[in-house]
């Protein structure tokens, strides 16, 4: 065991003036101001910044030759026992993080008919996908940590709202993650009755939850690999579903609207839903090899798959069927698969659903269990958080996120879309905050991939999905506002608390000596980010 204690410079101001001329300012290689912890009990910060491996480092393949290394120490070791996640397995993480399909999507018609749908697919992204995947390739790759977006937040707004920011993504994902097993039951159920309730029902959800969740304790890698897998068999059946088609497409269907007759509610979360969570894969960005240059081009084709396969299928289910929108509920894929190709396609799309959502799932544990993992390595949580398995893998985040799915697939499809949603809109907004505030107050910071606009057009990039969010907000039901409200009121008490745990020693708390301090300072300018 290496002990590894922060070094407080006497003189900050000087140590910043002496800086080599032309040398790319970072978050790791500039002074560190005294934290109010560091002044009231000074001693704590030996036991409690500590590293179990300080092996050979690896390099990170910067853009700009800028390396993530902490203050004063070697670039940051790797666990060289773990393999790291590579381009094409993460593109299909990324696919299952966001959309795994146009699984979810049928509602979007039922709401507002075939043209409104396919439009909204193809405008939507330019709204909101694009430009949360560029800020998450700019950000992911500045911090290249398992906090992700946590530790964005925390060095933009400090640590009190880097919790809460954790908090409501964590539990949006968790709530997201109920979703899948629903999803799953949802499309075989018309294949096999007895899954539409009951006891059965319920053991299903029990049995595959438990069996995705052993998945994705043997390893990231293996969860990877399983996803370009699954992926591939998700797509393939509505490729082929689109040539059998073409004899019964008639393009006159992409066109109707009754723009009287939209449930805008619905609509709109349907979409949210199915176009958002780009940054969630910023939370394995510690798990990503070479992340720098593999997380932007990794998200770039995921952008491209997510809404082909969104706007294609949409395009022959609409196309090829005569329309009846009541029709258009979670499953309907299935049934238009029948009506085109025969009961073979059927089939072939109800085991691509169930491959979908088994991927959609397991994407996501991985997502919100190395964020628990990162919020623990950054003190934020007890130190058990931050132990890993003898896989790699954070073995109490997956306990933790596993149980909250449990406790959570009971509610319906729309009911648990809309509570997401609504949390993670307050996650959202913490994160636009935090990315304008880092380019405003330290523009020289290094980004190894930094969005071609200044820091107009970074606020002018924000508004259109800020406006949105604000939308989606407006249109929830009162059941939703008022059980989301106080998930968030719950996460403003319990930092504190955890804050009081600590001080009262209850639990350990540690700061990972491997991660830089999120305290920066400018040229000229000692004043802490955090604060």
């Amino acid at each position: 065991m290496v002990e590894a204690v922060r070094e407080v410079p006497a003189d900050p101001q000087a140590q910043t003036s002496a800086q080599p001329a032309g040398e790319a300012v970072t978050p790791q290689n500039l002074p560190v101001s005294p934290t109010v912890d560091d002044v009231e009990h000074p001693g704590d910060d030996e036991k409690l910044r500590h590293t179990s491996n300080t092996g050979a480092s690896v390099a990170m393949g910067q853009y700009d030759g800028a390396e993530y290394v902490t203050i004063g120490e070697a670039p940051t070791p790797t666990v060289d026992n773990f393999k790291k996640v590579s381009v094409l397995p993460l593109i299909f993480l990324i696919f299952y993080e966001v959309s795994g399909g146009p699984f979810g999507v049928e509602d979007s018609v039922n709401a507002a008919g075939p043209f409104l749908a396919l439009l909204g697919f193809l405008v939507f992204p330019f709204i909101w996908s694009i430009p949360e995947a560029l800020i998450t390739a700019e950000m992911g790759t500045m911090f290249p940590e398992n906090g992700g977006y946590v530790v964005w937040v925390s060095s933009a707004l400090g640590p009190y709202w880097g919790f809460q920011q954790g908090w409501m993504k964590w539990l949006s994902g968790v709530i997201d993650n109920a979703l899948y097993p629903v999803l799953f039951l949802d499309y075989l159920k018309s294949g096999i009755p007895a899954l539409g309730g009951g006891l059965p029902r319920i053991f299903a959800v029990l049995a595959l939850t438990l069996v995705l969740t052993y998945m994705n304790y043997r390893g990231l890698t293996i969860v990877g690999w399983v996803a370009v897998l699954l992926g591939v068999f998700s797509i393939l059946p509505f490729v082929v579903m689109g040539f059998v088609s073409i004899p019964k497409l008639e393009p006159s269907r992409w066109f109707v609207v009754n723009i009287h007759h939209v449930d805008w509610n619905l609509y709109l979360n349907t979409l949210f839903w199915n176009l958002n969570y780009w940054d969630s894969i910023s939370t394995l960005a510690g798990e990503v090899e070479n992340p720098k240059k593999t997380l932007p081009k990794a998200l770039f084709y995921a952008l491209i798959l997510v809404v082909l396969g969104y706007f294609f299928p949409l395009l022959v289910g609409t196309g090829a069927v005569p329309l009846d929108r009541e029709l258009w509920t979670d499953g309907y894929f299935s049934d238009i698969a029948k009506i085109i190709g025969g009961v073979w396609l059927r089939w072939w799309i109800q085991a691509a659903a169930a491959m979908s959502n088994m991927g959609m799932f397991v994407a996501e544990m991985s997502s919100d269990s190395f964020q628990l993992l990162g919020m623990a390595q950054r003190g934020m949580l007890p130190e058990f958080f931050s132990k890993r398995s003898r896989y790699g893998t954070p073995l109490i985040g997956i306990l933790f996120s596993a149980s909250g799915v449990l406790l959570l697939s009971w509610l319906s499809f729309q009911e648990i879309v809309a509570a997401e949603n609504f949390l993670y809109c307050f996650g959202m907004f913490l994160e636009f905050i935090a990315f304008v505030r880092l380019r405003m107050k330290y523009p020289a910071a290094s980004r190894p991939y930094k969005i071609p606009v200044g820091t107009v057009g970074s606020i002018l990039m924000c508004i259109p999905p800020t406006i949105l969010i604000c939308v989606v907000l407006a249109l929830s039901s009162l059941k939703v506002a008022v059980v989301s409200l106080v998930a968030v009121v719950i996460g403003l008490v319990m930092q504190p608390g955890l804050k009081y745990v600590e001080k009262r020693r209850w639990l350990k708390f540690s700061t990972s000596a491997n991660l830089p301090d999120l305290n920066i300072s400018g040229h000229g300018d000692t004043d802490s980010i955090v604060r």
